[in-house]
């Protein structure tokens, strides 16, 4: 049996929600479109469904590697995220500059100081049907389709999970 987090929406608030995990509930925000069955890329959903988390990417400026047992690696500042569903790296990571349209992984703002890759749409990758969903630092708005925590519940989940996670994303 894999190590398993399940994520909820609030039934009176959509755009947040609480993930389950070992035993604690940790509040969490969610994309400005709820939660949906049908992800398209740019709809803001936080898509419905059962993925593998991939990896842990940090800012090694920011903060010490996190403890976890996913593979970690270091945000720098070239690195990108391919949200163009036409181009051959759509839902890949790229380097910046990048002729497509590609989300910036170094951010000015904390929200991807610890950012964990979800599995969604990316075996195989289906266009437009979502890219660089993640579970990263919240901030102060709902996400465009990611799961997002206090840098500090985000910290304490990854310190506790089990190789071979999955996050389910439920409706």
């Amino acid at each position: 049996m894999r190590d398993l987090l399940v994520v909820t929406a609030d039934p009176e608030n959509p755009q947040r929600g609480r993930l389950t995990y070992a035993g604690r509930s940790y509040p969490c925000v969610l994309g400005r479109a709820g939660i949906s069955t049908s992800k398209r890329e740019g709809d803001g959903a936080t898509p419905v469904g059962r993925f593998p988390l991939r990896r842990v990417l940090y800012r090694a400026d920011k903060l010490p590697a996190p403890q976890t047992q996913l593979p970690v690696g270091i945000i720098g500042r070239t690195d990108g995220w391919c949200d163009a569903p036409d181009d051959a790296l759509y839902n890949r990571p790229v380097t910046l500059p990048y002729p497509a349209s590609a989300e910036n992984m170094w951010r000015d703002d904390a929200l991807y100081d610890v950012v964990v890759v979800i599995g969604h749409n990316d075996d195989p990758v289906v266009p437009a049907a979502g890219s660089a969903i993640f579970m990263h630092v919240a901030g102060h708005e709902p996400t465009a389709g990611c799961i997002a925590f206090s840098r500090e519940y985000l910290l304490d989940i990854l310190a506790r999970l089990l190789p071979g996670a999955d996050i389910d994303i439920r409706a």
